[in-house]
């Protein structure tokens, strides 16, 4: 099966409207990685990744992505409402999301940090209904379990999801077996839109890479990624590796 035209996706890009902010020296605003999205970000491929350092900005950018798409800043799909959101930064409200002609069959949010409450409320909302995610309550798995079960089962075609950092549940056979239903879904019309430090995850056939720094946003190609060259030289020597680090 081919891939989904770009033109097909229902997400295209997004953009920061500064006249929409109140305190530009207020987080997240004073970011470079935020700053850049002034002149847009193109979502140009099924699946597109957000990769940097720690405190780059790329889980504020995905969370107030998922914001935009009417999804609780925890996680979940549009049926999941927490009570308290005062994790999320204001920059959903300064954003302007540039929608595709397609309407998705589904929103999805799903981020490794919140997820034992997302778990918790959809166990609460099921009922003794558990066919949407595999049969068993999601608190009766471990953590990597009941995540990468809800991608499985719960994940539908023509889907779009938005990931946090989901290898921080996930063994690297879990991030392997969330590539494959990526794969599946993404030929079937889903897309994706990912934080992640993982160089498995990154290694995704065609993926749009945004490196979020202090230069801004910058796309770069896999081999390219610090994640990549690290990941690559440690494995290869991992005493050498470990000597020059810590001498």
């Amino acid at each position: 099966m081919a891939p989904v035209s770009v033109r097909d996706l229902p997400l295209r890009g997004l953009q920061l409207d500064l006249e929409r902010v109140d305190d530009r020296n207020a987080f997240p605003f004073q970011l470079p990685a935020v700053l850049a999205l002034r002149d847009g970000l193109a979502l140009e491929a099924p699946v597109t990744f957000l990769v940097g350092e720690n405190g780059s900005g790329k889980s504020t950018i995905v969370e107030a992505l998922a914001a935009k798409l009417d999804l609780d800043a925890e996680g979940g799909d549009t049926d999941l409402t927490f009570v308290e959101r005062q994790a999320e930064s204001p920059l959903h409200e300064a954003l302007v999301l540039r929608r595709g002609p397609r309407r998705p069959s589904m929103r999805y949010f799903l981020r490794a940090e919140s997820f034992y409450n997302v778990a918790r409320n959809i166990d609460e909302l099921a009922g003794g209904r558990l066919d949407a995610h595999g049969g068993r309550p999601l608190h009766e798995m471990s953590h990597g379990e009941s995540f990468l079960t809800l991608a499985l089962e719960r994940f539908l075609p023509d889907g779009v999801f938005v990931l946090d950092e989901p290898e921080a549940a996930l063994s690297p056979q879990g991030c392997l077996s969330l590539l494959r239903r990526m794969r599946e879904l993404a030929l079937e019309g889903a897309q994706f839109v990912a934080a992640t430090h993982s160089p498995i995850l990154l290694a995704y056939p065609d993926a749009v890479i945004y490196e979020l720094s202090e230069r801004g946003i910058e796309r770069v190609a896999y081999e390219d990624t610090d994640h990549y060259r690290v990941t690559r030289s440690f494995l290869d020597d991992p005493g050498a590796f470990l000597r020059h680090l810590f001498s």
